[in-house]
């Protein structure tokens, strides 16, 4: 009897004990990789510049995965995926991660395009912004493949296009921007989408951002930028 209770005691504080190493600033991001039979996914962020694998995880016959860690707040994360096609495309995905459990789902042959992310707040923005933004690459794509076929006569008017799309560009971000302050989102899109726009409207996103989104990584960044610039 008394074996019984000190293993059922033994139980109980490994429970509580592994309640306590999850604080309300973890981030556990889990998923399954459909038809993976052998890989190596690394959990990675961009440190300086550079991207820094925080863990990482031998798959064999399962592509299930989890991944904890501690996050100051939201901010980039990637999921990259090591695997035996020699084809290093597509093997990468972007989610904003934040505090909470995420939840990645994907397959092998479609790493990045078929996942599936849900769980973070500021990832479902960020994909509204990622919506939107990607008809403007998909323009410069396009008029980038006309320059290389068309005649020089006509390459100043393909130039203005150009141009027009870029200003549009700019526009839709700061108009996002100026009309989401209070998300982590916002600071991280004008630091990687628009920091050759305009000074006074970089000036006023930096200083109408919410306290809280002030005080985040890329929030800080952003205000570093503009008081510097």
């Amino acid at each position: 009897m008394k074996n019984v209770f000190f293993a059922v005691f033994s139980i109980m504080l490994l429970v509580v004990a592994c309640g306590e190493n999850k604080t309300a600033n973890t981030m556990t991001v889990n998923g399954s990789i459909n038809g993976l039979k052998k890989g190596k996914l690394f959990f990675q962020k961009l440190t300086d510049s550079t991207l820094v694998n925080l863990d990482s995880l031998e798959l064999k016959g399962d592509g299930n995965f989890t991944f904890s860690v501690e996050v100051e707040s939201p901010e980039m994360y990637y999921l990259y995926l090591e695997k035996a096609d020699n084809n290093d495309l597509n093997d990468r995905i972007p989610f904003f991660g934040e505090p909470g459990d995420i939840t990645i789902n994907t397959a092998w042959n479609t790493f990045d395009v078929a996942a599936e992310i849900s769980g973070s707040s500021a990832h479902e923005k960020y994909e509204e912004f990622q919506e939107m933004i990607t008809q403007f690459h998909k323009k410069d794509l396009e008029l980038a493949k006309a320059a290389m076929v068309m005649d020089s006569t006509k390459l100043d008017s393909l130039n203005l296009r150009s141009e027009t799309n870029l200003k549009n560009r700019y526009r839709y971000v700061i108009n996002f921007a100026l009309n989401n302050l209070d998300s982590p989102v916002t600071p991280y899109v004008v630091l990687s989408q628009a920091l050759d726009a305009n000074p006074r409207y970089l000036d006023s996103i930096a200083n109408s951002m919410t306290a809280e989104v002030a005080q985040t990584k890329y929030g800080k960044a952003l205000k570093t930028f503009v008081s510097n610039n």
